[in-house]
């Protein structure tokens, strides 16, 4: 064992927020934590606006609106997999390692996209080779988000969770408004007919460069001090699957109550920022540059909202920012999806007032999940409940959304979606800890009951 105490360890290992020294690192971090998730929904927010593009060159017929979604919604059908096998490494073998490999095969497989020939040079090996990239990028997201996240909670200081970790969340609307902004640029610059044939594939190339530069931000960044300091005393012990067995037997609670708010989460954050390009065209007849106005102005405003709602979290806590989300949405979706029906300026104010009312939850990510599980078995238990949650209810939202538009010709009921998933998340709300302020080292559950004061010891059947 160490001669030195958990408590030497850690202050040895963590940034001090007040030093230049430590504010220097503690930008890295936000840079390495924010990049991967940038280059992540960069690709959502490129398949998104370029879905139209898309479908005429992989899913050409009747059915090709409901083959893109399909090829956006399978993406998540591995992700529960790769939180399964990645948040347990990460839980064993530290964060970082995981993270490098995880923003390579995401923007690997993105940048691909922009390599593959259509259906009318290969016929259905194309949209099979589009649903297979699909696939490699989803394993690699159900790592990659719990993992940043993690990363950036862990560096960042108790009593500026928040404020911190909201960046992470500002790199995904960062990367969304990036690809949404990239392809408007794109159709203004180029004529229909090039968009066609070659102007949809550049920005999906971009992915790759983006990748290399969170590589290489990573690269120079240590594992955080958290992780760290359960290392360095030896309490990082036996396997990944001791790490996955210890999740499931000893942390259910903290797992449905997340599953549950990530239900209400993602439902919401596909619908407005996936879906609403589609969307908008298909049901109020909106140009796709119109479109991607209405979703770009929206988006911006909700980045420029994300740092302050994570600054005020650290103050208020978490809870009071998620039951105001939660219930102004389920309040207001049905009136603001009626008020966007109603043309291209009232579809701008629907849709900015639909972000605004839902960032409190997407600014607070980072500072709420990881916090609900302790350190041994954090990157599992964000990875798997997150990501379980957001295959079966998120990543769908586009695809459920417009299948039961196109067939009963409902426009409201991605509202009626919401509010459902709403309900869904302030049950769970109900039983969720808060624990703004509070440490998060060591190994049991962090709470305001069980702050940290001195590192307590696993249970030995966690250690097995």
């Amino acid at each position: 064992m160490s001669d030195t105490t958990p408590a030497d360890t850690y202050e040895r290992l963590a940034p001090d927020p007040e030093s230049p020294e430590g504010r220097k690192l503690l930008h890295k971090a936000i840079g390495a934590s924010a990049i991967g998730n940038a280059t992540e929904w960069y690709d959502y927010g490129v398949y998104a606006a370029a879905s139209v593009y898309l479908t005429q060159a992989f899913f050409p017929g009747d059915f090709g609106t409901i083959g893109t979604m399909l090829g956006f919604a399978v993406s998540f059908v591995l992700r529960p997999l790769g939180g399964m096998i990645w948040g347990p490494i990460g839980d064993r073998i530290g964060r970082k390692s995981v993270l490098a490999m995880t923003i390579l095969l995401i923007s690997g497989a993105t940048a691909l996209i922009g390599l593959l020939p259509t259906h009318a040079s290969i016929g259905a090996w194309a949209p099979i080779l589009l649903i297979l990239l699909r696939v490699i990028q989803g394993f690699s997201t159900g790592g990659e988000y719990g993992g940043a996240a993690t990363f950036m909670a862990e560096y960042a200081p108790d009593n500026k969770r928040g404020k911190y970790g909201s960046f992470l969340e500002f790199g995904t609307l960062a990367g969304f408004c990036g690809g949404t902004a990239f392809v408007l640029l794109l159709q203004l610059g180029l004529t229909e007919s090039q968009m066609d044939q070659w102007g949809w594939r550049i920005p999906f190339l971009f992915a790759l460069p983006m990748g290399l530069i969170g590589l290489y931000l990573r690269s120079q960044m240590d594992d955080t001090p958290v992780f760290q300091e359960l290392e360095q005393e030896n309490e990082i012990t036996g396997t990944a699957w001791t790490r996955f067995k210890d999740l499931i037997v000893n942390y259910r609670r903290p797992i449905l109550t997340m599953f549950g708010m990530v239900i209400a989460l993602n439902v919401a954050n596909y619908t407005l920022l996936a879906y609403q390009p589609t969307y908008l065209q298909n049901t109020i007849n909106l140009s796709e540059t119109s479109a991607s106005v209405v979703n770009l102005i929206g988006q911006l405003v909700m980045m420029l909202l994300i740092p302050f709602f994570g600054w005020w979290s650290d103050s208020t806590g978490r809870k009071p920012m998620w039951w105001g989300s939660l219930t102004g949405l389920f309040v207001l979706a049905i009136p603001l999806y009626w008020l966007m029906g109603q043309g291209f300026a009232w579809a701008i104010v629907a849709f900015v007032i639909l972000g605004v009312l839902y960032i409190p939850q997407l600014a607070t990510i980072s500072a709420t999940f990881p916090a609900m599980f302790p350190t041994q078995v954090r990157y599992a238990g964000f990875a798997i409940s997150y990501n379980v949650a957001t295959a079966a209810f998120g990543g769908t939202a586009p695809l459920v959304n417009d299948a039961v538009v196109e067939n009963t010709d409902w426009n409201l009921f991605p509202a009626a979606y919401m509010m459902g998933a709403c309900a869904i998340g302030m049950i769970a709300l109900l039983f969720l800890k808060e624990t703004a302020g509070c440490s998060i080292r060591g190994t049991e559950i962090p709470s305001k009951e069980n702050d940290f004061h001195e590192l307590p010891k696993m249970p030995a059947e966690s250690k097995a």
